[in-house]
């Protein structure tokens, strides 16, 4: 952030010293910038705040690069908590304090001497050399010079990205309510909280009660030979300094350095996990699901729902056809049995139509006797096409598959005639392919043996993708050539009805019961 050639500024008469505001980085002296080092060996004053009791963190980092004959200007904090007798409280005597601070380097400014001051991590990252900035920068020529964040320097002691592709970071102070926090924390991606030491209690506090506390790691002067490593939820508040942090890293990527890991820890063995990413869009995968997918060593499924998953050079990718589900359940139990963390990839949710049944069929044998098989759930394509319209499954209803690949069409006859009797809401799932064009037809003409015309139904295609469409009409209107496998077909009940503004419901009471 330099002064721009040309840029306006009055620096007063004669010439007068330059300003520099210089980060160190989190902890590592090898993590200081060339520049850096260059800057504070050549400068005239370098100035340093510190606590009461005289110590100064970033003056031990800058120590090697410090040279004979300079002036050293320790700037000691008046109050380090909001505890004070000052007549203006906490905030008035930190105010004093950095006014005489800049004073106190505005002499040597004013003399010609280049000032630089040093900063733990960035200078512009809830750093103590801003104060200076606000009352110095205006009135000489100055410079800042960046540095590598605390919150940098901890997701490298993890080995945990931050946030990949379009996640959302979130930075935050632990000197925010609890409640505010919490909030903050569960509609972000990956979050970084700062200020810890006797924060720390309402801090972890707002983990748990964002739903985040099992993926969140505690990091302590990361990068030097003193940080400190464990998951939050294992810390004891009372051994916590000011120089830590709390992270929530990716839910995208897997589990990264272990540096408490003792040598002989026993390895993990193998496990398969099924997962649902939902019908379309990202965010309709769940935070669960997308923990497990980050975990895995390898993932299997079919090659368009792999596709969807986020790139992940440390993994192994599987994909096949969609018509080989007994084999790729196989294929991902084997690899479990050789120790490997397997994911199994289904669209929407794996139990429905999908792929956890299969999985667990095959697993039955003997021969995967012990392969630990766990499914997590998604949000059903049934589910977001109905949300889309409104809630036309807000009352009892059916989901069927109109494929008759894996069960006879009669049977798939007699259950439609079976639910449209029992006046349930159907959901289509499968409702027309180029290999059976004329199911969704036949299946339509069965429901008007016992439902109006008139009766509501919705088709949803490709929700949540970039394709999307939602078309709300009739069962007699219902035109099969317009549906394919991307579709899904939301058949009414008697008491589905649109409302005048085009949304769709089914009332949760029948006519008797009003």
């Amino acid at each position: 952030m330099s002064i721009q050639e040309g840029q306006s500024r009055d620096f007063g008469p004669g010439t007068s010293g330059r300003l520099y505001g210089v980060g160190l980085g989190p902890g590592d002296p090898e993590l200081v910038t060339v520049k850096a080092a260059r800057l504070i060996g050549a400068a005239d004053v370098v100035a340093f705040h510190a606590a009461q009791h005289g110590r100064s963190v970033a003056r031990a980092l800058a120590a090697p690069y410090l040279r004979a004959g300079q002036t050293e200007e320790l700037l000691v904090y008046p109050v380090t908590t909001g505890t004070t007798e000052h007549p203006g409280g906490y905030q008035g005597a930190i105010d004093e304090f950095y006014e005489a601070a800049a004073a106190r380097l505005a002499a040597h400014l004013d003399a010609g001497r280049d000032v630089v001051v040093l900063a733990e991590g960035d200078p512009f990252f809830y750093g103590s050399y801003m104060h200076m900035h606000k009352r110095l920068a205006h009135r000489y020529p100055t410079e800042v010079v960046p540095g590598v964040t605390s919150v940098s320097g901890a997701a490298a002691v993890l080995g945990r990205p931050l946030v990949e592709r379009d996640e959302v970071l979130t930075v935050l102070p632990g000197t925010l309510p609890t409640e505010e926090l919490a909030e903050w924390l569960a509609t972000t991606d990956s979050a970084a909280v700062l200020k810890l030491g006797r924060t720390f209690g309402n801090v972890r506090d707002a983990f748990e009660a964002a739903g985040v506390l099992d993926r969140a790691y505690y990091v302590e002067r990361a990068t030097t030979d003193r940080q400190r490593v464990a998951p939050l939820a294992e810390v004891d508040p009372e051994t916590v300094p000011y120089f830590s942090l709390a992270l929530l890293p990716s839910p995208l990527t897997g589990p990264g350095n272990n540096p408490d890991r003792p040598d002989d820890e026993p390895l993990r063995t193998g496990e398969v996990i099924v997962v649902g990413l939902g019908p379309g869009q990202r965010s309709w995968t769940t935070p669960e699901a997308a923990e497990a997918l980050s975990r895995a060593d390898d993932l299997v499924g079919y090659g368009p729902y792999l596709d969807r998953v986020p790139a992940n050079p440390r993994q192994t990718r599987h994909p096949s056809d969609n018509r080989v589900e007994a084999e790729r359940a196989a294929a991902a139990l084997r690899l479990a049995q050789s120790g490997r963390r397997v994911a199994v990839v289904s669209s929407g949710d794996p139990g429905v139509f999908a792929m956890a049944a299969a999985v667990l069929e095959v697993a039955a044998a003997p021969e995967f006797a012990g392969v630990e098989v766990r499914v997590l759930p998604g949000l059903t394509a049934a589910q977001a096409v109905a949300a889309r319209v409104g809630a036309p499954l807000g009352h009892d209803f059916a989901v069927m598959s109109l494929s008759d690949v894996l069960k006879p069409w009669d049977v798939v006859v007699d259950r439609l005639r079976h639910a449209s009797a029992a006046d349930l809401v159907l959901a289509l799932y499968n409702p027309r392919s180029r290999a059976r064009p004329h199911q969704l037809a036949a299946a339509r003409d069965v429901l008007l043996e016992g439902r109006e015309p008139g009766t509501v139904v919705v088709v949803g295609r490709d929700v949540g993708g970039p394709e999307e469409s939602v078309t709300v009409t009739t069962l007699g209107e219902l035109d099969p050539e317009t549906v394919d496998m991307r579709c899904l077909v939301i058949v009414g009940s008697s008491q589905t009805r649109v409302t005048p503004s085009g949304q769709v419901f089914t009332s949760r009471r029948y006519p008797a019961c009003r």
